[in-house]
């Protein structure tokens, strides 16, 4: 299997399930020009009653969780103890995987913070587009020194609270 790309989990929610549209096709426009994939999107509703209900939607071959799932457990386990913990990490993310890369306990844990009536979208989605940038940044001798995403809203809180303190 080929390197993967960074991968981000997103949660968004939903106080109307009435999509329009929309969302899927930028998705797959966002597909169809290798810019992202979408490793494990689930779709999670909880109606008044508090009963949930989650969709998979995920555009994984049959093969691909299981490789993913020991990409990420090599890597886990080389941090942890070297090269034969890579190894058996590797078996158990493969193993681990099959479950799907959101298991039960990560779909309850998102299930137990939306409200009643709402829906959540969540997605491990990989920024494909990122990884010939972060090769040529590692042919170039560069390293990650840190990394975050900071958002429209966190740049207008920001531009807020540096006003507030000149008045």
């Amino acid at each position: 299997m080929e390197e993967s790309g960074p991968v981000q989990i997103m949660v968004v929610g939903f106080e109307e399930a009435s999509f329009q549209g929309e969302i899927l096709p930028e998705l797959k426009r966002l597909r169809e020009h290798d810019i992202i994939r979408l490793v494990d999107p689930v779709v999670v509703s909880k109606d008044q009653d508090d009963e949930v209900t989650a969709v998979d939607l995920s555009d994984l071959t049959d093969e691909e969780p299981a490789e993913l799932g020991a990409l990420a457990g090599a890597l886990v386990g080389l941090g942890a103890a070297g090269e034969e913990g890579a190894e058996a990490g590797a078996i158990a993310g493969a193993e681990g995987a099959e479950a799907g890369m959101l298991g039960d306990e990560t779909m309850w844990s998102v299930a137990d913070a939306i409200p009643s009536g709402t829906t959540a979208a969540v997605a491990l989605i990989e920024h494909r587009w990122a990884t010939p940038l972060r090769d040529a940044i590692r042919r170039a001798g560069g390293v990650a020194l840190a990394d975050s995403w900071i958002h429209p809203e966190d740049l207008a809180a920001l531009g807020a609270a540096a006003s507030d303190s000149t008045q």
